[in-house]
């Protein structure tokens, strides 16, 4: 199944995530981001974007068992709704996710965001082959072009990572769904520091996303650069921007992970 095919079929509220989306037992956690993006759009009132949303890993979703979706509007005023969704799975939640959607108003203050961080074109960066068995399997569907940093275990100790990303296949349409899943593919930072490979997952992420949308488009690169905040005891906290090809910020995004090693 595809992005998209997923997508659709989650609007049923259960879906059956196939092991091709796997990143190890768990479904990837941007995939599981996107379903709970598409389902919170689907109860609130037209018009009103999504601004943030922000998500708690439960416990793995496993692929290849039924998801059910519970999707709740819990507020939606003159301008600004809130929404949550449950993922259950065997009895037990898994993931909740909440997002805050809203229209825009008129205000005297108005802030530029901070200009892209300088990049080589995507052209120009190496392609990233999938290959099986090595890299998570949902990587069969995102390509990453690495500028930043260095790749996971490789013992190298930069404080960020990063590069262009985008679907192998492009969605007819990107979307909030769209978006979320690339900006998740990439590997938490701390893996770079570890010589060989240690079990990681993410505890929490948390997405904002830039309104007016700067224009993207399905086939279009995004550029994607996380540094770490701090990283100790187990756990690492990071932020990364994401931006379209001119340079314009599309999204901002932190993750606390966990990792055992």
């Amino acid at each position: 199944m595809t992005f998209e095919d997923i997508l659709a079929s989650a609007s049923r509220n259960e879906v059956i995530i196939p092991d091709k989306w796997a990143q190890g037992r768990a479904t990837f956690g941007g995939l599981t981001g996107a379903l709970a993006c598409e389902r919170m759009q689907s109860v609130v009132s037209p018009g009103r974007p999504m601004r943030a949303m922000q998500v708690s890993f439960v416990g793995p979703v496993e692929p290849g068992t039924p998801v059910t979706l519970e999707t709740e509007l819990l507020r939606e005023g003159k301008a600004v709704s809130q929404a949550m969704v449950r993922m259950v799975q065997g009895g037990t939640t898994r993931l909740v996710a909440l997002a805050s959607f809203g229209s825009g108003r008129e205000s005297a203050v108005s802030v530029a965001p901070l200009p892209a961080p300088s990049a080589p074109a995507p052209e120009d960066c190496e392609p990233t082959p999938f290959i099986e068995g090595v890299m998570p399997s949902f990587a069969e569907f995102i390509e990453m072009r690495w500028c930043f940093g260095s790749r996971p275990f490789s013992g190298e100790t930069h404080r960020d990572m990063g590069g262009w990303m985008q679907f192998r296949e492009a969605p007819s349409g990107l979307g909030d769904p769209g978006i979320v899943a690339l900006i998740d593919a990439w590997p938490p930072v701390m893996l770079s520091h570890l010589k060989s490979f240690a079990p990681n997952s993410s505890l929490t992420w948390s997405v904002e996303l830039m309104d007016p949308r700067p224009e993207v488009k399905p086939h279009d690169w995004l550029l994607y650069r996380a540094e770490i905040d701090r990283a100790a005891d187990g756990y690492g906290n990071t932020h990364a921007g994401i931006w379209n090809r001119a340079g314009e910020l599309l999204a901002i995004s932190r993750q606390t992970v966990t990792i055992f090693g």
